[in-house]
């Protein structure tokens, strides 16, 4: 069972991660609401996972009370690294209603799982499990969101395609029936230089600049920025980040 202590917690993290957003949207001359936030919740129980749902409405509500410059601030979007765990809680949280997001490697054995759980597949970064998620998606009768994942550091440790692939893989992507493009993401370098970590996140709105310009089928919409996470949000936020991606910042230290 969650303690009392423990959901406390968790919401004045999340209310603090919404501070940071905000005053980094205010900084980057961005309206407050501009950007969502993804929980990254692997290994999180279902018990602190509500617990963070429910606490947003009511940091929303505090950011929506302040006035000035804003939009209706989103509500969070969860985000899962593996399929067995976004499976295994998607029904606990459907009363919820949350927008789930698959952000870690997705195996082609798993692809049909994914497909009946996931809201949004972040991390497509070859046209063959593009096309297993399409073909998938219109054996279900949906068209599922996808973004392209892209490893703009060049670390072997990462997934995602290489910068020089991935306007070309985006445009093959686009066009697949079953599939919508949403945009791209990344994982930013692992370093404490910030301003390599900040290059990363340059590059990535640029190459999604030039998706636009191919003006390509189902292209037209894929304008998000899935970049930054607790220790980095505010710098993908100033290069035009849509989703920063955090989960220590509001739950703390986890397992691997």
């Amino acid at each position: 069972m969650t303690s009392d202590d423990a959901r406390d917690d968790v919401s004045s993290r999340l209310a603090r991660v919404r501070d940071r957003i905000a005053a980094a949207e205010t900084s980057a001359g961005r309206p407050v609401g501009s950007v969502r936030l993804l929980l990254a919740t692997k290994t999180v129980p279902v018990e602190l996972v509500r617990a963070a749902l429910e606490a947003d409405g009511l940091a929303r509500a505090a950011l929506d009370a302040r006035g000035g410059e804003h939009g209706p601030v989103a509500p969070v979007v969860l985000g899962e690294n593996r399929v067995q765990e976004l499976v295994a809680k998607a029904p606990l949280l459907s009363g919820l209603s949350p927008e789930l997001h698959l952000i870690g490697p997705l195996q082609s054995n798993k692809v049909a799982a994914a497909c009946s759980w996931a809201t949004c597949i972040e991390s497509v970064d070859n046209l063959r499990l593009a096309g297993r998620l399409a073909d998938r998606a219109v054996a279900f009768g949906r068209v599922l969101d996808v973004f392209i994942q892209v490893n703009v550091s060049g670390e072997t440790t990462k997934h995602g395609v290489a910068p020089q692939h991935a306007v070309e893989l985006a445009v093959q992507v686009a066009a697949l029936t079953g599939l919508r493009l949403g945009g791209l993401m990344t994982v930013g370098a692992n370093t404490p230089d910030q301003s390599a970590i900040r290059a990363g996140y340059t590059l990535l709105r640029e190459l999604s600049e030039e998706i636009g310009r191919t003006a390509a089928a189902g292209t037209s919409g894929a304008t998000e920025l899935s970049m930054g996470m607790s220790r980095d949000l505010e710098l993908a936020i100033a290069e035009g980040a849509t989703i920063v991606r955090t989960g220590t910042a509001v739950f703390g230290s986890r397992p691997a």
